[in-house]
Protein backbone atom coordinates (compact mmCIF):
# COMPACT_ATOMS: atom_id res chain seq x y z
CA UNK A 1 0.00 0.00 0.00
CA UNK A 2 2.87 2.40 0.86
CA UNK A 3 4.36 1.92 -2.61
CA UNK A 4 1.03 2.78 -4.24
CA UNK A 5 0.85 6.03 -2.24
CA UNK A 6 4.43 6.95 -3.19
CA UNK A 7 3.72 6.21 -6.85
CA UNK A 8 0.68 8.51 -6.99
CA UNK A 9 0.91 11.07 -9.79
CA UNK A 10 0.30 14.49 -8.22
CA UNK A 11 1.09 16.65 -11.26
CA UNK A 12 0.78 16.06 -14.99
CA UNK A 13 1.76 18.49 -17.75
CA UNK A 14 0.63 17.56 -21.26
CA UNK A 15 1.84 19.26 -24.45
CA UNK A 16 2.66 22.66 -22.91
CA UNK A 17 3.54 25.20 -25.61
CA UNK A 18 4.24 28.90 -25.06
CA UNK A 19 5.32 31.60 -27.51
CA UNK A 20 6.45 35.17 -26.92
CA UNK A 21 6.09 36.68 -30.37
CA UNK A 22 8.58 34.83 -32.61
CA UNK A 23 10.27 33.16 -29.61
CA UNK A 24 9.10 29.60 -28.88
CA UNK A 25 9.82 29.31 -25.15
CA UNK A 26 8.12 25.91 -24.55
CA UNK A 27 7.49 23.36 -27.26
CA UNK A 28 4.98 20.58 -26.46
CA UNK A 29 6.48 19.65 -23.06
CA UNK A 30 4.94 16.76 -21.11
CA UNK A 31 5.97 15.14 -17.82
CA UNK A 32 4.61 13.74 -14.53
CA UNK A 33 5.55 14.37 -10.91
CA UNK A 34 4.88 11.75 -8.24
CA UNK A 35 4.19 12.06 -4.55
CA UNK A 36 7.27 12.32 -2.34
CA UNK A 37 9.88 12.78 -5.07
CA UNK A 38 12.29 15.53 -6.06
CA UNK A 39 12.48 16.08 -9.80
CA UNK A 40 15.28 18.34 -11.01
CA UNK A 41 14.61 20.54 -14.03
CA UNK A 42 17.85 21.28 -15.88
CA UNK A 43 18.60 23.36 -18.94
CA UNK A 44 20.69 26.18 -20.30
CA UNK A 45 19.73 29.77 -19.53
CA UNK A 46 16.75 30.54 -21.73
CA UNK A 47 15.85 26.87 -22.23
CA UNK A 48 12.32 27.51 -20.95
CA UNK A 49 12.46 26.24 -17.36
CA UNK A 50 11.12 29.32 -15.60
CA UNK A 51 8.50 29.91 -18.30
CA UNK A 52 7.21 26.37 -17.81
CA UNK A 53 6.99 26.80 -14.05
CA UNK A 54 5.25 30.17 -14.43
CA UNK A 55 2.62 28.42 -16.56
CA UNK A 56 2.18 25.77 -13.88
CA UNK A 57 1.83 28.42 -11.18
CA UNK A 58 -0.56 30.53 -13.23
CA UNK A 59 1.62 33.56 -13.93
CA UNK A 60 1.52 32.74 -17.66
CA UNK A 61 -1.15 31.08 -19.79
CA UNK A 62 -0.01 28.34 -22.16
CA UNK A 63 -0.87 28.67 -25.84
CA UNK A 64 -1.43 24.92 -25.97
CA UNK A 65 -1.53 22.04 -23.50
CA UNK A 66 -3.06 21.25 -20.10
CA UNK A 67 -2.02 20.98 -16.46
CA UNK A 68 -3.55 18.50 -14.01
CA UNK A 69 -3.00 18.63 -10.23
CA UNK A 70 -4.08 15.58 -8.23
CA UNK A 71 -6.08 14.38 -11.24
CA UNK A 72 -8.02 17.61 -11.76
CA UNK A 73 -7.52 20.20 -14.52
CA UNK A 74 -5.88 23.41 -13.30
CA UNK A 75 -7.51 26.59 -14.65
CA UNK A 76 -4.87 28.46 -16.70
CA UNK A 77 -3.51 31.84 -15.73
CA UNK A 78 -4.81 31.82 -12.16
CA UNK A 79 -2.13 31.78 -9.40
CA UNK A 80 -4.91 31.68 -6.81
CA UNK A 81 -6.22 28.46 -8.35
CA UNK A 82 -2.72 26.95 -8.25
CA UNK A 83 -2.37 27.89 -4.58
CA UNK A 84 -5.78 26.40 -3.74
CA UNK A 85 -4.80 23.20 -5.55
CA UNK A 86 -1.70 22.84 -3.36
CA UNK A 87 1.03 24.29 -5.62
CA UNK A 88 3.60 26.60 -4.02
CA UNK A 89 6.49 28.41 -5.69
CA UNK A 90 9.63 29.99 -4.26
CA UNK A 91 11.13 32.33 -6.82
CA UNK A 92 14.85 32.95 -7.26
CA UNK A 93 14.28 36.59 -6.28
CA UNK A 94 12.30 36.67 -3.05
CA UNK A 95 9.00 38.55 -2.73
CA UNK A 96 9.08 39.63 0.91
CA UNK A 97 8.36 42.96 2.60
CA UNK A 98 11.50 43.99 4.50
CA UNK A 99 9.63 46.28 6.92
CA UNK A 100 7.26 43.54 8.09
CA UNK A 101 7.85 40.62 10.43
CA UNK A 102 8.28 37.01 9.38
CA UNK A 103 4.78 36.16 10.65
CA UNK A 104 3.20 39.12 8.84
CA UNK A 105 4.87 38.14 5.56
CA UNK A 106 3.65 34.56 5.90
CA UNK A 107 0.08 35.68 6.58
CA UNK A 108 -0.19 38.15 3.67
CA UNK A 109 -2.98 36.99 1.37
CA UNK A 110 -4.22 34.19 3.61
CA UNK A 111 -7.48 35.91 4.64
CA UNK A 112 -10.12 38.01 2.87
CA UNK A 113 -9.29 41.70 2.66
CA UNK A 114 -12.48 42.61 4.60
CA UNK A 115 -11.76 40.15 7.42
CA UNK A 116 -11.61 42.05 10.72
CA UNK A 117 -10.01 39.49 12.98
CA UNK A 118 -7.21 36.98 12.79
CA UNK A 119 -6.19 34.64 15.58
CA UNK A 120 -2.51 35.64 15.69
CA UNK A 121 -1.78 33.23 18.53
CA UNK A 122 -3.07 30.29 16.49
CA UNK A 123 -1.24 31.52 13.38
CA UNK A 124 2.03 31.85 15.29
CA UNK A 125 1.59 28.35 16.75
CA UNK A 126 0.98 26.89 13.30
CA UNK A 127 4.07 28.60 11.86
CA UNK A 128 6.14 27.30 14.78
CA UNK A 129 4.80 23.79 14.20
CA UNK A 130 5.64 23.92 10.48
CA UNK A 131 9.09 25.30 11.24
CA UNK A 132 9.76 22.44 13.66
CA UNK A 133 8.37 19.74 11.35
CA UNK A 134 10.39 20.87 8.33
CA UNK A 135 13.53 22.13 10.06
CA UNK A 136 12.98 25.77 9.07
CA UNK A 137 14.35 27.66 12.07
CA UNK A 138 13.37 31.34 11.96
CA UNK A 139 12.03 33.85 14.48
CA UNK A 140 8.37 34.71 13.60
CA UNK A 141 8.74 38.13 15.22
CA UNK A 142 11.93 39.17 13.39
CA UNK A 143 11.83 41.92 10.77
CA UNK A 144 12.55 40.38 7.37
CA UNK A 145 14.99 43.20 6.59
CA UNK A 146 17.28 41.93 9.36
CA UNK A 147 17.42 38.33 8.09
CA UNK A 148 20.17 36.63 6.12
CA UNK A 149 19.49 35.36 2.61
CA UNK A 150 19.16 31.80 3.87
CA UNK A 151 16.65 32.85 6.54
CA UNK A 152 14.59 34.74 3.95
CA UNK A 153 14.40 31.62 1.84
CA UNK A 154 13.07 29.69 4.83
CA UNK A 155 10.34 32.33 5.17
CA UNK A 156 9.40 31.87 1.51
CA UNK A 157 9.14 28.10 2.00
CA UNK A 158 7.09 28.57 5.17
CA UNK A 159 4.74 30.87 3.21
CA UNK A 160 4.08 28.04 0.77
CA UNK A 161 3.68 25.39 3.47
CA UNK A 162 1.33 27.62 5.49
CA UNK A 163 -0.92 27.64 2.42
CA UNK A 164 -0.94 23.81 2.46
CA UNK A 165 1.38 23.38 -0.53
CA UNK A 166 1.82 19.74 -1.45
CA UNK A 167 3.80 20.51 -4.60
CA UNK A 168 6.71 22.95 -4.18
CA UNK A 169 8.54 24.63 -7.06
CA UNK A 170 12.01 25.92 -6.17
CA UNK A 171 13.50 28.19 -8.86
CA UNK A 172 17.31 28.39 -8.47
CA UNK A 173 16.99 28.01 -4.68
CA UNK A 174 20.74 27.93 -3.99
CA UNK A 175 21.86 30.73 -6.33
CA UNK A 176 22.45 33.18 -3.46
CA UNK A 177 23.10 30.73 -0.60
CA UNK A 178 26.33 29.87 1.16
CA UNK A 179 27.36 26.18 1.22
CA UNK A 180 26.16 25.96 4.82
CA UNK A 181 22.75 27.42 3.92
CA UNK A 182 22.50 25.04 0.96
CA UNK A 183 23.18 22.05 3.22
CA UNK A 184 20.44 23.26 5.60
CA UNK A 185 18.00 23.65 2.69
CA UNK A 186 18.69 20.10 1.53
CA UNK A 187 18.01 18.77 5.02
CA UNK A 188 14.67 20.58 4.91
CA UNK A 189 13.81 19.10 1.52
CA UNK A 190 14.67 15.58 2.65
CA UNK A 191 12.38 15.95 5.65
CA UNK A 192 9.63 17.41 3.47
CA UNK A 193 9.80 14.53 0.99
CA UNK A 194 9.42 11.96 3.77
CA UNK A 195 6.27 13.86 4.81
CA UNK A 196 4.83 13.51 1.30
CA UNK A 197 5.81 16.83 -0.32
CA UNK A 198 6.69 16.70 -4.02
CA UNK A 199 9.37 19.08 -5.27
CA UNK A 200 10.42 20.48 -8.64
CA UNK A 201 14.01 21.67 -8.20
CA UNK A 202 15.33 24.09 -10.84
CA UNK A 203 19.09 24.52 -10.74
CA UNK A 204 22.25 24.85 -12.83
CA UNK A 205 24.47 23.27 -10.19
CA UNK A 206 24.95 19.69 -11.27
CA UNK A 207 26.48 18.53 -7.99
CA UNK A 208 23.40 19.72 -6.11
CA UNK A 209 21.08 18.08 -8.63
CA UNK A 210 22.91 14.79 -8.12
CA UNK A 211 22.69 15.20 -4.34
CA UNK A 212 19.00 16.03 -3.91
CA UNK A 213 16.96 14.72 -6.86
CA UNK A 214 15.61 11.28 -7.72
CA UNK A 215 14.92 12.08 -11.38
CA UNK A 216 16.22 14.70 -13.84
CA UNK A 217 14.39 16.34 -16.75
CA UNK A 218 16.53 18.28 -19.24
CA UNK A 219 15.16 21.09 -21.41
CA UNK A 220 17.01 22.35 -24.47
CA UNK A 221 15.75 25.16 -26.71
CA UNK A 222 12.29 24.89 -25.17
CA UNK A 223 11.93 21.14 -25.69
CA UNK A 224 12.22 18.18 -23.35
CA UNK A 225 15.59 16.80 -24.48
CA UNK A 226 15.84 13.91 -22.05
CA UNK A 227 14.80 12.27 -18.79
CA UNK A 228 16.98 10.09 -16.58
CA UNK A 229 17.00 8.62 -13.08
CA UNK A 230 19.64 10.42 -11.03
CA UNK A 231 21.14 7.11 -9.89
CA UNK A 232 21.77 6.18 -13.55
CA UNK A 233 23.72 9.28 -14.59
CA UNK A 234 26.58 11.61 -13.62
CA UNK A 235 27.51 15.28 -13.93
CA UNK A 236 29.35 14.85 -17.22
CA UNK A 237 26.41 13.17 -18.93
CA UNK A 238 23.94 15.75 -17.58
CA UNK A 239 26.15 18.58 -18.88
CA UNK A 240 26.20 17.02 -22.34
CA UNK A 241 22.41 16.58 -22.27
CA UNK A 242 21.98 20.25 -21.37
CA UNK A 243 24.12 21.74 -24.14
CA UNK A 244 23.94 18.95 -26.70
CA UNK A 245 27.74 18.77 -26.99
CA UNK A 246 30.93 17.94 -25.12
CA UNK A 247 31.87 20.49 -22.43
CA UNK A 248 35.53 21.56 -22.53
CA UNK A 249 36.91 23.55 -19.63
CA UNK A 250 39.29 26.45 -20.47
CA UNK A 251 43.00 25.82 -19.92
CA UNK A 252 45.05 28.19 -17.79
CA UNK A 253 48.50 28.12 -19.38
CA UNK A 254 51.43 29.07 -17.17
CA UNK A 255 52.81 32.56 -17.79
CA UNK A 256 54.75 35.21 -15.95
CA UNK A 257 52.62 38.13 -14.79
CA UNK A 258 53.18 41.62 -16.14
CA UNK A 259 53.40 44.90 -14.21
CA UNK A 260 50.86 45.90 -11.59
CA UNK A 261 48.07 47.90 -13.24
CA UNK A 262 46.27 48.67 -9.99
CA UNK A 263 47.84 48.76 -6.53
CA UNK A 264 46.23 49.19 -3.11
CA UNK A 265 48.45 49.96 -0.10
CA UNK A 266 47.01 49.55 3.42
CA UNK A 267 43.62 50.83 2.24
CA UNK A 268 40.73 51.45 4.63
CA UNK A 269 37.14 52.19 3.57
CA UNK A 270 34.16 52.99 5.83
CA UNK A 271 31.67 50.43 7.07
CA UNK A 272 28.27 50.68 5.35
CA UNK A 273 25.50 49.53 7.70
CA UNK A 274 26.18 45.89 8.56
CA UNK A 275 28.68 45.52 5.71
CA UNK A 276 32.34 45.75 6.75
CA UNK A 277 34.69 48.17 5.06
CA UNK A 278 38.26 47.34 4.06
CA UNK A 279 40.81 47.19 6.87
CA UNK A 280 44.41 47.74 5.82
CA UNK A 281 44.06 45.97 2.45
CA UNK A 282 47.13 45.75 0.21
CA UNK A 283 46.63 44.23 -3.24
CA UNK A 284 48.24 44.28 -6.67
CA UNK A 285 46.39 43.40 -9.88
CA UNK A 286 48.96 42.45 -12.54
CA UNK A 287 48.69 42.35 -16.31
CA UNK A 288 48.11 38.85 -17.64
CA UNK A 289 47.07 37.47 -14.27
CA UNK A 290 43.78 36.35 -12.68
CA UNK A 291 43.64 37.20 -8.99
CA UNK A 292 41.01 35.20 -7.13
CA UNK A 293 39.22 36.46 -4.04
CA UNK A 294 37.72 33.75 -1.82
CA UNK A 295 35.62 34.24 1.28
CA UNK A 296 32.26 33.71 2.90
CA UNK A 297 29.66 36.20 1.70
CA UNK A 298 29.57 39.52 3.52
CA UNK A 299 33.21 39.75 4.55
CA UNK A 300 34.19 42.83 2.54
CA UNK A 301 33.89 41.64 -1.05
CA UNK A 302 31.33 44.37 -1.75
CA UNK A 303 33.61 47.05 -0.30
CA UNK A 304 36.54 45.96 -2.48
CA UNK A 305 34.37 45.82 -5.59
CA UNK A 306 32.94 49.27 -4.81
CA UNK A 307 36.44 50.70 -4.41
CA UNK A 308 37.78 49.30 -7.68
CA UNK A 309 34.58 50.22 -9.54
CA UNK A 310 34.76 53.85 -8.42
CA UNK A 311 31.81 53.77 -6.04
CA UNK A 312 34.01 54.13 -2.96
CA UNK A 313 37.23 56.00 -2.20
CA UNK A 314 39.88 55.18 0.43
CA UNK A 315 39.67 57.03 3.72
CA UNK A 316 43.20 55.85 4.56
CA UNK A 317 45.94 54.22 2.54
CA UNK A 318 47.06 54.60 -1.04
CA UNK A 319 45.76 53.65 -4.47
CA UNK A 320 47.64 53.73 -7.77
CA UNK A 321 46.25 53.11 -11.24
CA UNK A 322 48.70 52.53 -14.09
CA UNK A 323 51.39 53.94 -11.81
CA UNK A 324 49.53 57.17 -11.00
CA UNK A 325 47.42 58.26 -8.05
CA UNK A 326 43.91 59.07 -9.34
CA UNK A 327 42.99 62.66 -8.51
CA UNK A 328 39.23 62.19 -8.52
CA UNK A 329 37.86 58.69 -8.10
CA UNK A 330 34.36 57.91 -9.43
CA UNK A 331 32.62 55.30 -11.63
CA UNK A 332 33.23 57.58 -14.62
CA UNK A 333 36.93 57.80 -13.77
CA UNK A 334 37.13 54.02 -13.39
CA UNK A 335 35.59 53.48 -16.83
CA UNK A 336 37.90 56.08 -18.37
CA UNK A 337 40.87 54.24 -16.85
CA UNK A 338 39.89 51.02 -18.65
CA UNK A 339 38.25 49.17 -15.76
CA UNK A 340 35.44 46.89 -16.92
CA UNK A 341 32.83 45.94 -14.34
CA UNK A 342 30.79 42.74 -14.20
CA UNK A 343 28.63 43.55 -11.16
CA UNK A 344 27.50 41.12 -8.50
CA UNK A 345 23.78 41.82 -8.99
CA UNK A 346 22.84 41.90 -12.66
CA UNK A 347 19.30 43.04 -11.83
CA UNK A 348 19.91 45.89 -9.39
CA UNK A 349 23.28 47.28 -10.45
CA UNK A 350 24.08 45.66 -13.80
CA UNK A 351 21.04 46.66 -15.84
CA UNK A 352 17.86 48.73 -15.96
CA UNK A 353 14.93 46.36 -16.32
CA UNK A 354 12.61 48.41 -18.53
CA UNK A 355 15.33 49.62 -20.92
CA UNK A 356 15.98 47.68 -24.11
CA UNK A 357 18.98 45.47 -24.77
CA UNK A 358 20.39 48.25 -26.95
CA UNK A 359 20.04 50.84 -24.21
CA UNK A 360 21.60 48.52 -21.65
CA UNK A 361 24.43 47.64 -24.02
CA UNK A 362 25.56 51.30 -24.17
CA UNK A 363 24.60 52.13 -20.58
CA UNK A 364 28.20 52.89 -19.61
CA UNK A 365 29.25 54.55 -22.88
CA UNK A 366 26.18 56.33 -24.27
CA UNK A 367 27.84 59.75 -23.97
CA UNK A 368 30.92 58.66 -25.95
CA UNK A 369 31.60 58.30 -29.66
CA UNK A 370 30.28 56.63 -31.74
CA UNK A 371 27.04 56.44 -29.74
CA UNK A 372 26.73 60.18 -29.18
CA UNK A 373 27.01 63.01 -31.70
CA UNK A 374 26.89 66.56 -30.37
CA UNK A 375 24.58 65.50 -27.56
CA UNK A 376 22.32 63.32 -29.75
CA UNK A 377 22.16 59.55 -29.52
CA UNK A 378 23.32 57.62 -32.57
CA UNK A 379 20.76 54.84 -32.23
CA UNK A 380 21.72 52.89 -35.39
CA UNK A 381 25.30 52.59 -34.12
CA UNK A 382 24.08 51.63 -30.62
CA UNK A 383 21.78 48.95 -32.01
CA UNK A 384 24.54 47.59 -34.23
CA UNK A 385 26.74 47.27 -31.12
CA UNK A 386 23.97 45.42 -29.29
CA UNK A 387 23.54 43.05 -32.24
CA UNK A 388 27.27 42.29 -32.21
CA UNK A 389 27.08 41.38 -28.52
CA UNK A 390 23.97 39.25 -29.10
CA UNK A 391 25.73 37.32 -31.88
CA UNK A 392 29.18 37.02 -30.30
CA UNK A 393 27.95 36.04 -26.83
CA UNK A 394 24.95 33.95 -27.93
CA UNK A 395 22.39 36.12 -26.12
CA UNK A 396 19.10 34.34 -26.75
CA UNK A 397 16.43 36.99 -27.17
CA UNK A 398 13.78 38.20 -29.64
CA UNK A 399 15.96 41.15 -30.65
CA UNK A 400 17.89 44.22 -29.44
CA UNK A 401 14.79 46.36 -28.90
CA UNK A 402 13.03 44.23 -26.26
CA UNK A 403 13.28 45.16 -22.55
CA UNK A 404 16.13 43.34 -20.84
CA UNK A 405 13.75 42.17 -18.10
CA UNK A 406 12.31 39.66 -20.59
CA UNK A 407 15.62 37.79 -20.74
CA UNK A 408 16.61 34.89 -18.52
CA UNK A 409 19.26 35.65 -15.91
CA UNK A 410 21.96 33.89 -17.91
CA UNK A 411 21.26 35.76 -21.12
CA UNK A 412 21.17 39.03 -19.20
CA UNK A 413 24.59 38.13 -17.79
CA UNK A 414 25.94 37.43 -21.28
CA UNK A 415 24.88 40.88 -22.45
CA UNK A 416 26.58 42.50 -19.44
CA UNK A 417 29.71 40.42 -20.09
CA UNK A 418 29.77 41.51 -23.74
CA UNK A 419 29.30 45.14 -22.73
CA UNK A 420 32.21 44.90 -20.29
CA UNK A 421 34.68 43.09 -22.57
CA UNK A 422 33.87 44.67 -25.95
CA UNK A 423 36.47 47.44 -25.68
CA UNK A 424 39.32 45.15 -24.58
CA UNK A 425 39.69 46.54 -21.04
CA UNK A 426 43.01 46.57 -19.17
CA UNK A 427 41.46 45.69 -15.80
CA UNK A 428 38.38 43.47 -15.30
CA UNK A 429 36.36 43.38 -12.09
CA UNK A 430 34.42 40.10 -12.29
CA UNK A 431 32.17 39.98 -9.22
CA UNK A 432 30.28 36.65 -9.00
CA UNK A 433 30.37 36.45 -12.84
CA UNK A 434 28.68 33.04 -13.17
CA UNK A 435 26.15 33.13 -10.32
CA UNK A 436 22.97 31.40 -11.50
CA UNK A 437 24.40 30.37 -14.89
CA UNK A 438 24.14 26.95 -16.53
CA UNK A 439 27.23 24.82 -17.17
CA UNK A 440 27.50 25.90 -20.81
CA UNK A 441 27.30 29.60 -19.93
CA UNK A 442 29.73 29.11 -17.03
CA UNK A 443 32.27 27.52 -19.37
CA UNK A 444 31.79 30.37 -21.86
CA UNK A 445 32.28 33.11 -19.24
CA UNK A 446 35.35 31.38 -17.82
CA UNK A 447 36.83 31.04 -21.31
CA UNK A 448 36.31 34.76 -21.93
CA UNK A 449 38.04 35.68 -18.66
CA UNK A 450 40.97 33.37 -19.47
CA UNK A 451 41.19 34.86 -22.99
CA UNK A 452 41.28 38.37 -21.49
CA UNK A 453 44.08 37.22 -19.19
CA UNK A 454 46.01 35.89 -22.22
CA UNK A 455 45.56 39.29 -23.92
CA UNK A 456 47.26 40.93 -20.96
CA UNK A 457 44.31 42.11 -18.86
CA UNK A 458 44.44 42.07 -15.07
CA UNK A 459 41.39 40.17 -13.77
CA UNK A 460 40.00 40.26 -10.24
CA UNK A 461 37.68 37.27 -9.81
CA UNK A 462 35.42 37.61 -6.76
CA UNK A 463 33.50 34.41 -6.10
CA UNK A 464 31.96 32.51 -3.20
CA UNK A 465 32.54 29.27 -5.14
CA UNK A 466 35.92 28.03 -3.94
CA UNK A 467 36.18 25.50 -6.79
CA UNK A 468 35.80 28.32 -9.32
CA UNK A 469 38.44 30.46 -7.61
CA UNK A 470 40.92 27.57 -7.42
CA UNK A 471 40.35 26.53 -11.05
CA UNK A 472 40.82 29.97 -12.63
CA UNK A 473 43.17 31.97 -10.41
CA UNK A 474 46.91 32.46 -10.74
CA UNK A 475 47.02 33.77 -7.17
CA UNK A 476 44.36 33.62 -4.45
CA UNK A 477 43.60 35.98 -1.58
CA UNK A 478 41.07 35.25 1.18
CA UNK A 479 39.00 38.12 2.60
CA UNK A 480 37.66 38.00 6.15
CA UNK A 481 35.93 40.88 7.97
CA UNK A 482 37.49 43.38 5.57
CA UNK A 483 41.03 42.00 5.92
CA UNK A 484 43.02 40.38 3.13
CA UNK A 485 45.26 37.34 3.42
CA UNK A 486 48.67 37.07 1.75
CA UNK A 487 48.68 36.01 -1.91
CA UNK A 488 48.69 32.22 -2.29
CA UNK A 489 50.14 31.02 -5.63
CA UNK A 490 48.06 28.63 -7.73
CA UNK A 491 48.19 25.07 -6.38
CA UNK A 492 49.93 26.01 -3.12
CA UNK A 493 46.84 25.69 -0.91
CA UNK A 494 44.26 22.93 -0.53
CA UNK A 495 40.54 23.71 -0.14
CA UNK A 496 40.81 22.79 3.54
CA UNK A 497 43.73 25.17 4.07
CA UNK A 498 41.89 28.01 2.34
CA UNK A 499 38.83 27.14 4.43
CA UNK A 500 40.86 27.80 7.59
CA UNK A 501 41.60 31.31 6.35
CA UNK A 502 37.96 31.79 5.30
CA UNK A 503 36.94 31.01 8.88
CA UNK A 504 39.30 33.77 10.09
CA UNK A 505 41.85 31.50 11.75
CA UNK A 506 44.77 32.88 9.74
CA UNK A 507 44.15 36.49 10.74
CA UNK A 508 45.27 36.45 14.39
CA UNK A 509 47.68 39.33 13.91
CA UNK A 510 45.39 41.38 11.70
CA UNK A 511 44.90 45.11 12.06
CA UNK A 512 42.16 46.51 14.25
CA UNK A 513 39.08 48.11 12.72
CA UNK A 514 39.57 51.68 11.62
Amino acid sequence: MAREVEAEVVLRLCGITKRFGPLLANDAISFDLRRGEVVALLGENGAGKTTLMNILFGHYTADEGTVEVFGRPLPPGQPRAALMAGVGMVHQHFTLADNMTVLENILIGTRPILSLRLDMRAARARVARLAADFGLAVDPGARVGTLSVGERQRVEILKALYRDARILILDEPTAVLTPQETAALFETLRKAVTLGLSVIFISHKLGEVMAISSRVLVLRHGRLAGEVATADTDRHRLAEMMVGAEITQPKLAERAPGPALLTLSAVHTPRRGNAPGLRGVSLGLHAGQITGLAGVSGNGQAALAALIGGLEAPVRGGMELHGLVPADWSPRAALAAGIARIPEDRHRTGSIADLSLTENAVLESYADAPYSRKGWMNWPEAEAFARRIIKTYDVRCPGPRVPIRLLSGGNMQKLILGRALAAGPRIILANQPVRGLDIGAVTFVHAELVAARHRGAAVLLISEDLDEVMALSDVIHVIYEGQLSPAFPRGSMSPAELGIWMAGDGFEGAVDAA
